[in-house]
């Protein structure tokens, strides 16, 4: 091999420039970084604010005027804005992504822009087949005016101008429709966009002779009184979201340059639907579907705000999530915080209206923020065996606080309990058996016991010795047609009179039935497995009452066969009346017993028949 040819080369290879397809990108834009084709006129707008507040940090008192008239199929954006000079036109749009704010010493005043104006007007193509940009820059005394003239293809043309063609320094930006697209650039949509994206803008922006700008907002402006400003905001909040507000929450974090309000929904939502918020930057609209703005837990209200600190993803439709919107963010929550805290010092009838309503955000809260549920404790209702109370009477009453940990467990005691003075809250719901497990912490001296079937049996009195030794034999005719259902038979008696039985159990004994009914459903290997996984084998328990007349008739009864069937009705019926999900084998011996008893009922009947 010749020697030379192994050398590698010293050559530096010639740099090569990406070639864009800007049909492509359009496509790009329209149908993957922005949710709607009404952005483009967000991003004219943007262009056109962040052009007169460049003007305005070397002229302070330049004028600020945007100016919209759609006609035809075609829309004209003229500003009053810093301008372009021919250089600027060349790298700024003819480049995509370079950003005007970087020049000219203008990087210290960056806070006070909103767009990047490359990308920016190139969002345009998403409605427009053609862009023509007439500039004049405010920067150099003997400019003239340049045109910058684009098509979809990605083909674009500038010159000057001739000095007439623009005599005051700024910017106009003409679009022509795209076929299918008209609709975008009527005036009545301009106009409306204009309205939604711009309202709290702090310049002079028209459609015609028609303003945008409605400032100042809503939650700054003066009114005659607190009254009148809940109404006002209430007409706000129906004409932005469609509801009227059970009360609003004012919104105000000066150090992270936010200001705004909460709207209170006038309804219960589910802790899972996320939240839609509006939010404003540097007064114009960023996005109406913020879901990341507030804590989870505050679910119930809905909010609009502009801010000058939060960041906006490369779409400018939704917040990027970094430090600062996780310090907002619970700046915000401590505003919803200490507007719950002052419902409950100062107006109390407001605060149960709203609880009444959105009681489960405000358990959510509570988990995490000991003093929140210490101040909501005299507030917050829980289902409990005395009907529905706060924690804190429902401890006054009973100096033990029991609770379940599912709805079907308290369905099963809570009516044994409440009749034998025991007091029982519902804790199956969201939340509620967290809550009650740390009122010890906020209400010292506080006692709190999980109510189990252990317990509520031990509550029951029990029956004379003798008077139950006397029915062992129905009593073992009862156990006998239970057992292979894992359930125990016990006698006890209790009030009310009117309950015949009592089916009880806890999680190990539906867990041991469960790990049951798998075993006998498995292979060898699994049911070998299940069967290594057996425990003590705890067992649900029908506890029949002594005192119940129908038990008293049962009793007596002398053919072990009849007895079963009454047992299994008896079952059934206290499974019934517990409101638990009935597996096949339950509802296998439910149509058995009442066969059974209809059978037996029946050949009664014939007997008696055939006597006559």
């Amino acid at each position: 091999m010749d020697s030379q040819t192994s050398q590698p080369s010293q050559a530096s290879p010639s740099p090569h420039t990406f070639q864009v397809d800007l049909r492509g990108l359009v496509d790009l834009l329209s149908h993957h970084l922005y949710s709607s084709p009404k952005v483009y006129l967000r991003e004219l707008l943007q262009n056109a604010v962040d052009a007169i507040t460049a003007r305005r940090a070397e002229q302070p008192d330049a004028p600020a005027a945007v100016r919209l008239y759609a006609e035809g199929g075609t829309l004209r954006v003229e500003d009053s804005g810093v301008g372009l000079t021919e250089s600027d036109v060349h790298s700024l749009l003819a480049t995509i992504g370079r950003s005007s704010k970087r020049n000219d010493g203008l990087e210290s005043a960056r806070s006070d822009f909103l767009g990047q104006f490359g990308i920016g007007l190139l969002a345009c193509f998403v409605v427009a087949e053609r862009i023509r940009v007439v500039s004049l820059s405010a920067r150099t005394p003997d400019a003239v005016p340049v045109e910058w003239t684009a098509a979809d293809d990605g083909s674009y043309t500038v010159r000057t101008l001739p000095r007439e063609a623009r005599a005051e320094p700024g910017t106009t930006v003409h679009l022509v429709a795209r076929a299918g697209a008209g609709e975008w650039l009527s005036p009545e949509r301009v106009r409306t966009l204009a309205r939604d994206f711009g309202a709290l803008l702090p310049y002079d922006v028209r459609v015609g002779d028609e303003p945008v700008a409605d400032l100042p907002a809503p939650w700054d402006r003066p009114y005659p009184s607190p009254a009148g400003r809940r109404v006002a905001l209430a007409r706000h909040c129906r004409e932005l979201f469609g509801f009227t507000p059970l009360d609003s929450i004012d919104l105000d974090v000066p150090l992270a340059g936010v200001r705004g309000v909460a709207y209170v929904l006038p309804t219960a939502v589910s802790p899972a639907q996320r939240a839609s918020h509006r939010v404003h930057l540097k007064g114009m609209l960023l996005t109406e579907r913020a879901e990341q703005l507030l804590p989870d837990w505050a679910f119930f209200v809905r909010c609009v705000l502009d801010t000058d600190s939060l960041r906006p993803t490369a779409s400018r439709e939704s917040l990027y999530e970094d430090e600062t919107l996780a310090a907002v963010r619970e700046a915000l929550g401590e505003r919803i915080r200490s507007w719950l805290t002052g419902l409950a010092a100062n107006d109390p009838e407001r605060l149960a209206a709203f609880l009444s309503v959105h009681h489960l955000g405000v358990k959510s809260l509570a988990r995490h923020d000991p003093e929140m549920l210490r101040t909501m404790l005299p507030w917050l209702p829980f289902e409990t065996s005395d009907g529905r109370l706060s924690l804190e009477e429902f401890a006054q009453r009973h100096p033990v606080v029991h609770f379940t940990r599912t709805v079907e467990e308290y369905r099963q005691v809570a009516p044994i309990a409440s009749a034998q003075g025991v007091g029982v809250v519902n804790g199956g719901y969201t939340y509620d058996s967290e809550l009650v497990e740390a009122l010890p912490a906020v209400r010292p001296g506080t006692a709190v016991s999980e109510l189990d079937a252990d317990t509520v049996t031990a509550h029951l009195d029990t029956v004379d010795p003798a008077e139950e030794l006397a029915l062992a034999g129905f009593l073992a005719a009862a156990r006998s047609r239970l057992d292979p259902l894992n359930c125990d038979v016990v006698l006890r008696a209790f009030h009310p009179l009117s309950v015949p039985a009592l089916h009880l159990d806890d999680r190990a004994a539906r867990h041991e039935q469960a790990r049951a009914e798998a075993e006998e459903q498995a292979d060898d290997l699994w049911a070998g497995i299940l069967g290594s996984l057996r425990g003590s084998t705890p067992r649900a328990r029908l506890v029949l009452n002594h005192l119940n007349p129908l038990i008293r008739r049962i009793s007596s009864l002398g053919d072990p066969e009849l007895i079963g069937t009454a047992t299994e009705s008896l079952y059934g019926q206290a499974l019934l009346m517990a409101q638990r999900p009935l597996r096949p084998a339950d509802s296998a011996l439910l149509n058995r017993a009442f066969i059974g008893l209809l059978e037996w009922a029946t050949h009664t009947d014939l007997g008696k028949d055939d006597r006559r």
